[in-house]
């Protein structure tokens, strides 16, 4: 509960990809890492960040082995996905609608990036209480960039760039509503504050961590394993 304004904070957690990508024989959020899959590492960081309800989409077919991964975790949802991310992030929400105040603050977390720390899912549901429409966690990018332009191509200054992260944070109507003027018009978006941006929404950015990377590779996996065994090193789980 946030005491500021005396409304839950809740997540969705979205874990209905394949892990194509990855390799993988299960559904990707069902991978271990560190002996933990991705979702219950997942569901856990929100917790640690001081969210109560959780829903968790998963792949057709999955709820009852979703489940089974959750055990023992109270107040997680586990509700069909659909073949988009977006179609499941909507979904998802009216799962939370029928459990949760319109004006709750509710967090949308990529499975995918199991290792959040606490403080940026703190930091996110902050914002939004503070009457943010809609918060993004984001960090510098270093790479250097370049946009290509038919056959050339150009620098871009990475100065102005931001690699965007989860979770993404708004009050729970006004992101569903937004959710359901994308599918009603067939928009096409990438993250949840685009479909907040697409209604005529403001979006406020704050810090992200490169904890919280997203697991799309094995390559991935190998570094979110490293992150892991140096937090484990310095005492933090």
């Amino acid at each position: 509960m946030n005491k500021a304004t005396n409304r839950p904070v809740v997540a969705l957690v979205v874990a209905a990809g394949s892990g194509v990508r990855l390799g993988a024989a299960v559904p990707k959020a069902l991978v271990e890492l560190g002996g933990m899959s991705l979702v219950r590492r997942s569901v856990l960081a929100m917790r640690s960040g001081g969210v109560g309800t959780v829903v968790v989409t998963v792949p057709d077919g999955q709820v009852t082995v979703f489940e089974a991964a959750l055990t023992g975790i109270d107040d997680v949802v586990c509700t069909l996905g659909g073949p988009e991310r977006q179609d499941s992030v909507r979904l998802g929400l009216q799962t939370l609608a029928e459990l949760v105040p319109d004006d709750a603050v509710v967090l949308v977390h990529d499975a995918a990036r199991p290792l959040v720390p606490a403080e940026v899912v703190r930091a996110v549901a902050a914002a939004v209480a503070d009457g943010a429409d809609v918060v993004i966690p984001v960090v510098p990018v270093h790479d250097s960039i370049r946009q290509v332009n038919g056959d050339g191509s150009a620098i871009v200054d990475r100065g102005t760039l931001r690699a965007i992260q989860t979770p993404q944070g708004a009050r729970l109507g006004a992101l569903l509503a937004a959710h359901q003027h994308v599918h009603r018009n067939r928009l096409v978006i990438t993250d949840d504050a685009s479909a907040l941006e697409a209604v005529g929404c403001d979006v406020t950015l704050v810090p992200g961590h490169h904890d919280s990377l997203k697991i799309t590779e094995k390559l991935d996996l190998a570094l979110a394993q490293g992150i892991l065994d140096g937090r484990q090193e310095g005492g933090r789980l």
